[in-house]
């Protein structure tokens, strides 16, 4: 016979069980998993020779004489900052040592705030995902695509540098896909080595989704200015009014940054609205075709800056720093969804039209590659902001 103390430790144990058992039937699917289709695993991207045809002629950075052609840099060594051109970093990463807080060293202030969609003229919000929740359905023409509304929240993150006098003009620093918890240290330590002008940092997440359909993808890989607008009419007015950080209007004291399509975004933001910003940031930058809805002046999207739209204008006052890796992104689709080759063909066309640029070809790395960006994002900033002198207000 069972013991009393053995007879509830079954009944506890059994109520656990239909308990788990519960919030399992809640979360699972209405079909069993045996009949839940396989999902296809998107094959590996291939590593690309950054001797392949098409690529800039890359200089290794820190090679000794005689070994540039092993197309190795030496760990941990970035470009010059005062250099233009094609570079090649890695296959061996150092973390820079400017990515760690030092102690005792004058700290700004970090604040976020939070914007509401319904209050958006510019970008009310879209989703692909059907109304019912049901799997949304990308067709092979993007021009075919279904999107509905949906509205959504924004999360804006705001750095203030150490002593910064409110109300006072600063340079600015506007980022994609915020809050990259990263670069309040790095410009704490470089502004106070004097290496970068003391800046404000204004961090801005997405609208949500990705690529074709989405409202992220609405926002970064569109080719027109409409990402600068909203930013200038709805973003940067609330910073100013909530924390009275006083963005300048010199655009040479304006930048902007961004990975993949927030990349993409970045580079957008200068090239139709260079009286606003000049100076841009680019790691595994989307330029390739991706953009949805369809536009007829901008048949290929992202691919296009390279394709004709940088060969076929005058050139602006923009500097770039932009990276790729070897195993960044790929798609063979339509035979403009090469990563590499897109920014291989950005380096080319920015060169040919004279444009000051450093574009690191970065050998042993992935798409946004968190080794890369921790070796190279404080020489990214110290060489975008290289030449910066404030103008009198």
């Amino acid at each position: 016979m069972p013991s009393l103390r053995l007879l509830r430790l079954i009944a506890c144990a059994t109520a656990l069980a239909c308990a788990r058992n519960l919030r399992g039937a809640e979360a699972a699917p209405a079909t069993p998993p045996s009949a839940a289709p396989a999902v296809k695993q998107r094959p590996p991207a291939p590593t690309r020779s950054p001797t392949a045809p098409g690529t800039p002629k890359l200089t290794p950075v820190g090679a000794k004489p005689g070994e540039e052609s092993m197309m190795r840099g030496a760990p941990g060594m970035n470009p010059p900052i005062d250099a233009d051109g094609d570079f090649l970093i890695g296959p061996d990463y150092v973390r820079a040592p400017e990515m760690t807080t030092v102690e005792g060293a004058p700290k700004g202030t970090v604040q976020r705030f939070t914007m509401n969609s319904e209050a958006s003229k510019f970008y009310p919000g879209i989703t692909k995902v059907p109304p019912d929740g049901s799997a949304a359905i990308v067709p092979v023409e993007p021009a075919a695509i279904k999107v509905h509304p949906k509205s959504y929240t924004r999360t804006v993150t705001v750095y203030a540098p150490a002593g910064y006098v409110a109300g006072t003009p600063i340079p600015v620093i506007v980022t994609a896909d915020g809050p990259d918890g990263a670069l309040p240290t790095v410009l704490d330590n470089l502004i106070a080595q004097h290496r970068v002008p003391a800046m404000a940092a204004v961090m801005i997440q997405n609208g949500g989704g990705d690529s074709l359909g989405s409202e992220r993808g609405l926002e970064y890989d569109t080719v027109s200015g409409r990402y600068a607008e909203f930013v200038e009419a709805e973003v940067l007015p609330l910073v100013e009014k909530n924390y009275g950080v006083k963005i300048t209007k010199d655009p040479e004291g304006r930048a902007t940054m961004g990975g993949s399509s927030g990349a993409a975004a970045a580079f957008t933001m200068a090239w139709f609205h260079p009286e606003l910003y000049r100076r841009v940031i680019s790691y595994s930058g989307t330029y390739v075709n991706q953009q949805s809805p369809v536009n007829s002046e901008t048949p290929h999207g992202a691919w296009g800056y390279h394709e004709s739209i940088i060969p076929n204008s005058p050139r602006k006052p923009i500097r770039l720093w932009m990276q790729v890796g070897d195993r960044d992104n790929y798609n063979a689709r339509d035979g403009m969804h090469d990563w590499v080759e897109a920014n291989n063909r950005m380096a080319t066309a920015l060169k040919a039209k004279g444009y000051h640029y450093q574009y690191l070809f970065c050998v042993n790395a992935g798409h946004t590659d968190r080794n890369v960006k921790a070796q190279t994002l404080p020489q990214a900033l110290e060489w975008v902001w290289h030449g910066y002198s404030a103008k009198a207000p």
